[in-house]
This record gives C-alpha cells, structure tokens and sequence, in this order.
C-alpha cells in the first residue's frame, strides 16, 4: 500500500509539473525563447483569482478570470516588452523575462501582501476510499490530471491541424521567410505569448488549489517544471506531460524510500543524464542536416 500511495502522489505531482512544462513548450513552440517569468505570471493570476474567491466569487468564476487575466498580461508582456527588446541576440529576450521575474515577485507582494494565504480546491483533496482503504489521491487530484491531458490534447490539435498553429511555428523558426509568406509574424508572436500565459495561469491554478499562496509560491514548480519540459524534448506537448509524469514519479519514489533532502539532486541527476543521452528530450526526432 506504501508503494501505491507514493507513485499514486507521484502521479498526482507529475501532473502539476506537466501543466507548467506545457506553458514553456508553448512558449518555445510559438515563439524560441524560454520565458523564465512564467511562474511569476501566473502567480499573479491566481492571487487575482484569490481576492475574487474572497470577495464571494465562486472558483470557476475567479478561474475564469484568471486565464483571461493570463491571455491580457502575456500578450502586453510582449507587445511592451519583449518586442521592444532587441532581437539580433535570442538571449536578450532571456535576461528581459529573468528581470521581469523580479519585478512581478515585488509588484505581487505590494498588492497581494507577502502573506500565506489559503486557496480552497475545486473539488475535495481527501482521498479516495476503496475497500475500505483510503488511497493517496482524491477527486482534486484527479481534475489536475484530467486538465493536463485536455490542454496537451488542446496543443497537439493546435500546432499539427489548424493554420493558425502552423503560422505560429513558422513565425517562431524564421520571421522574414514567415513575412514574405504573408504572415502577420507579430500577431503570431503575441498570440503566442497570450496562450503560452493562459497555461501558465491553468498551471498557477492547478498547482495552488488545496494549498498555500504567496508571491514565491511557484518558485520551486520553475526548476521540476523545467527539468520536466527538457526530459519530454522542449517540442513536444506529449514529451512535457509524459517528462512531467516521469519526474513525478520519480522524485516521489525517492523522497519515499530515499529521503525528501535528495529529491533536488535527483531532479539534477535526471536533468543531466538527459542532456548527456538524448539533448533533445525523450521525444525529441532527428533533423536533417545539410553538410
């Protein structure tokens, strides 16, 4: 039972990483940069979402509000910002998301407070009984997971069926070869920053529900949500869920029968015999190159 419950919250873990491995997909698939500031935007969004669950609004509600406060912030950060941000160097983009980071953290504790805050769970986080035994995952456990797989579903009809998925990767790969093709590269690049935040909030929301809020609550979900989009392959939605999962798991077999001490150098072990066997991630695919 021990084992059933500790890759049962593996699971459940893997998917919270999963939700915010695929705001950074999304944001590398649309636009080849890695926003670091994607937890501090979200975070945001769901202290919005907070104040408005306090003030009487209902969790769907104020979790509406937030993906749409997620769709306006992504799409002003880079209208505003990245675009205005010369582009000749891809880390220019970089170092504007970690100073943005910043800022975001000291303008939530200014209007938020810095306070633990209590954010209440869409459904109940008390395990489910079977048999008479209750096991490590409740019906809140199960909705992160089904919203996982829903949004990874979302992504992989956008970028592979639809136009607009395809405008979007080609403005990302080659902006003037896009623009001779009569592709509005800028609307493409701002959409994608609006989505990629949209997920992001989706992941803020996912991740907070049943716990504790404060302007540095994400913070730790940056490091295992980026180690699992790497393990996945930074192109693939299906490699950030299943990078997700597998981390999870993995993490939580250690903390388990290892120690909780040893789970950030496991993240560092995984992360590094990924880069050393397969840099592109597990489901990364060869690419032909001309020589």
């Amino acid at each position: 039972m021990q084992l059933l419950n500790t890759l049962l919250s593996g699971l459940t873990t893997g998917a919270v990483y999963a939700a915010f491995a695929l705001a950074l997909v999304l944001i590398w698939r649309s636009t080849r940069i890695v926003n670091f500031a994607q937890a501090p935007m979200a975070m945001v969004t769901t202290l919005l979402a907070l104040d408005l669950i306090d003030a009487g609004y209902s969790y769907w509600v104020a979790g509406a509000v937030a993906l749409l406060a997620g769709l306006v912030l992504g799409a002003a950060v880079e209208f505003l910002l990245v675009r205005r941000v010369d582009q000749t160097s891809h880390i220019n983009p970089v170092i504007l998301t970690l100073g943005l980071f910043v800022v975001l953290h000291a303008a939530a504790a200014i209007i938020f407070s810095s306070q633990f805050r209590s954010f209440p769970a869409p459904f109940s986080i008390r395990g489910i009984e079977v048999g008479g035994t209750t096991i490590g995952i409740g019906p809140a456990n199960l909705f992160t997971i089904a919203a996982v797989a829903v949004t990874m579903v979302l992504l992989l009809l956008l970028f592979r069926f639809t136009d607009l998925g395809l405008k979007m990767r080609a403005s990302a790969f080659n902006q003037e070869v896009a623009k001779l093709l009569g592709v509005r590269v800028g609307s493409m690049l701002t959409l994608g920053w609006a989505l990629a935040a949209v997920v992001g909030s989706l992941s803020g929301l996912l991740i907070a529900g049943g716990g504790l809020v404060h302007p540095g609550y994400m913070d730790p979900v940056v490091v295992y949500g980026f180690v699992a989009a790497v393990l996945g392959g930074l192109d693939s939605p299906v490699g950030a869920v299943v990078g997700g999962l597998l981390l999870g798991l993995s993490l939580a077999l250690v903390s388990g029968y290892v120690g909780s001490q040893l789970v950030p150098l496991a993240a560092l072990a995984i992360l590094m015999l990924i880069l050393t066997l397969k840099p592109g991630g597990l489901f990364s695919q060869a690419q032909a190159r001309r020589v």
